[in-house]
């Protein structure tokens, strides 16, 4: 039966994308057939992950077709925890944007076509995490790409549209360089299936394979801003409602780092990039952060730390060992969460003071204590404040980057510590800033008292935050027989192949 579950993470968004579309015009339906659709898909995700921890990846052929003629779906433990979370996540974004009213039918949203897109944009994530082959891994980018097109200019104003234009043709520059690397690597190995192409890149020529490493690393790399291809993410997240931003920069940026992980371990785990994947990490980490601390906008501010910490996912997959894997999965788990949770926290800075521009706000500690609180949480784990589990994931991955040795790791090793040192910063910056000093203009106005449900659903991922903290003993456990099975390889090549590879 439990193969079977495999394919629902896609089918269960998708099919609830367009039961959403035929009620477009009963919300209240929408609602609940949305969050149905993605807490069953939670649900199964849990399953997967239960599965695959116990007995190994969890293959499905899509049709009955046989690998490497058909289409597979592989649920691993990288995928499967990658799936739980962005699950949780998704769930609780949406709850978020149903609390705010986000998808009613109303003069800047003419048709609520909210729902069925964000169905469809979570569909594209699972497909992306579930791909066996390059060829439905870029499908999986696709569909997510198509559904984040409309949510990002969703209102249509002039701001969001000129932002998302700039969106749009980076993500299509993107996509045409991964999809020219997937006909390159057609053309030099006759295959796309990972499993299968396992064992014939390490047949190619070094230059040949090298070449089409460097090709896949900078379509994954545009799509996980990594710098210096990061520029066009803080000039296009801030604009889009606190929702969409939310679920983009907990879980977009996450979807390219999770390619790279996928393809640096499985097709190309000789580490020939790993020098240059330490100085892209390093540069993302430094020039990052030292972004954020120029801003005065909390969201702003916000997607340039998100822009600095994935440095630290691409830092442990670029030391090519068990602990750094283990070390890059962990943080990518942990930021998923609190990424999305300071963003939905901008949103209620907004929807409370009408602005999230730092030099108008003050005295929101005193205001709205609650609020004070769902920022703290977040913004002090994020910083790595111990015990959190941003402490955890970054102790996890300096040890690694030590035991690494050698002059690069060492780099990487102060320049994580720098950049820790410099969010810590960058959060007592904005507390001291919006939270702890006098009220100022935007905050000493009539109260506006905040929907239950937006504070319910934030609450609810600051709870998930520091259950991560809880569960790190677990967690790393899990991290690292997923980083260890991605090292071998050969459990993923015999699920997908138990006779042997063609």
């Amino acid at each position: 039966m439990t193969p079977a579950l495999v394919p629902l993470p896609v089918v269960v968004p998708l099919l609830g994308a367009a039961l959403t579309l035929i009620l477009a015009n009963r919300p209240g339906l929408q609602r609940s057939v949305s969050v149905v659709g993605l807490a069953t898909t939670l649900a199964v995700a849990v399953t997967l992950l239960v599965e695959a921890y116990r007995h190994g990846p969890v293959v499905v052929q899509a049709g009955g077709w046989p690998a490497p003629v058909g289409i597979v779906l592989v649920a691993d433990q990288l995928a499967a925890l990658m799936l739980v979370v962005s699950s949780a996540v998704t769930l609780c974004v949406l709850l978020y944007s149903i609390g705010q009213g986000r998808g009613e039918t109303s003069e800047t949203a003419p048709v609520s076509i909210y729902h069925p897109t964000y169905l469809v944009l979570t569909a594209g994530v699972t497909y992306a995490f579930l791909a066996g082959d390059l060829f439905n891994l870029f499908v999986g980018f696709e569909i997510l790409l198509a559904a984040s097109f409309v949510l990002i200019t969703l209102g249509g104003t002039e701001t969001r549209i000129r932002t998302g234009s700039t969106y749009v043709v980076v993500s299509v520059l993107s996509s045409m360089i991964f999809l020219a690397a997937v006909g390159m690597v057609y053309a030099a190995t006759g295959t796309l299936n990972m499993a299968q192409l396992a064992g014939r890149l390490d047949g190619l020529p070094d230059g040949v394979r090298l070449g089409l490493q460097l090709m896949l690393l900078l379509a994954f790399g545009i799509k996980a801003a990594v710098f210096p291809v990061s520029a066009w993410l803080p000039d296009s997240y801030p604009t889009a409602p606190a929702p969409v931003t939310a679920v983009f920069s907990g879980l977009l940026t996450k979807v390219g780092v999770y390619a790279i992980i996928r393809t640096e371990t499985l097709l190309f785990p000789g580490g020939q990039a790993d020098r240059l994947l330490m100085v892209v990490a390093g540069l993302t980490m430094v020039v990052g952060i030292l972004g954020a601390v120029a801003q005065s906008d909390m969201k702003r501010l916000f997607s340039l730390t998100l822009v600095s910490h994935i440095g630290y996912m691409i830092f442990g997959v670029s030391l090519s060992s068990v602990a750094g894997l283990s070390g890059a999965i962990f943080y990518v788990v942990h930021h998923i969460t609190i990424q999305t949770t300071l963003f939905l926290v901008a949103g209620l800075v907004e929807e409370r003071a009408g602005s999230t521009d730092l030099r108008r706000l003050g005295g929101l500690a005193r205001v709205a204590p609650l609020l004070a609180v769902l920022f703290f949480v977040p913004a002090m784990n994020l910083a790595g404040i111990p015990p959190f589990s941003g402490f955890l994931g970054k102790l996890g991955l300096l040890q690694a980057g030590v035991a690494a040795r050698g002059v690069l790791p060492g780099v990487l090793v102060g320049a994580g510590t720098v950049t820790s040192l410099l969010t810590l910063y960058v959060a007592s910056r904005v507390w001291n800033i919006a939270f702890w000093r006098a009220p100022r203009l935007a905050t000493t106005g009539p109260t506006v008292r905040l929907p239950a449900l937006m504070v319910g659903a934030t609450a609810a991922l600051v709870a998930l935050g520091v259950a991560l903290t809880l569960a790190a003993g677990p967690l790393f456990g899990v991290t690292a027989d997923a980083a260890a099975d991605l090292r071998a390889r050969t459990p993923y090549v015999r699920a997908v192949f138990p006779n042997g590879v063609p």
